[in-house]
């Protein structure tokens, strides 16, 4: 069965100091990201792109979104497979080469370190992990390796 999810948000630059773009440095990359309902989200572009380094800019955020899919995933995985997950942490890292102007991610990494119940869970634990991998919806949609090195400990 498949179904239509449609997402809506707005982006709002918020950047002219002035005279618009009127020149490459002449104009500050700012943004507000906002969704009905949400906190505003504030973004730019990233530092060595003439960007605002205290902002959430793209890349951050499609690595936040596939860390949080697959996260998300994991725990509807480990409910499938009675694992009881107690804590769940991931030091994500991507990266993106450029030549000139274009760029691309070339891959990303993900590095949960999950804690669960029982020692009798670590490997079903650790197999949730694939489930999980091919239920995030962001991993499904992007054209780039998306890696999962994950650690499992018992607490």
């Amino acid at each position: 069965m498949s179904a239509e999810h449609h997402y809506r948000l707005t982006v709002n630059w918020t950047g002219d100091r002035g005279t618009g773009t009127s020149g490459y440095r002449e104009y500050d990359r700012s943004v507000t990201v906002e969704v009905s309902g949400k906190p505003v989200l504030l973004g730019s572009a990233d530092k060595p792109f003439r960007g605002d380094p205290g902002r959430w800019n793209p890349e951050d955020l499609l690595l936040a979104a596939l860390s949080q899919c697959h996260l998300l995933s994991y725990l509807h995985a480990c409910v499938v497979r009675g694992v009881v997950v107690t804590a769940y942490r991931d030091e994500a890292s991507a990266v993106m080469v450029t030549q000139g102007s274009a760029g691309a991610f070339a891959q990303a990494t993900l590095h949960p370190i999950v804690t669960v119940a029982r020692p009798s869970m670590v490997q079903a634990a650790t197999q949730a992990h694939h489930d999980a991998h091919e239920w995030c919806f962001i991993a499904n949609s992007v054209n780039f390796p998306v890696r999962i090195e994950p650690v499992i400990t018992v607490g």
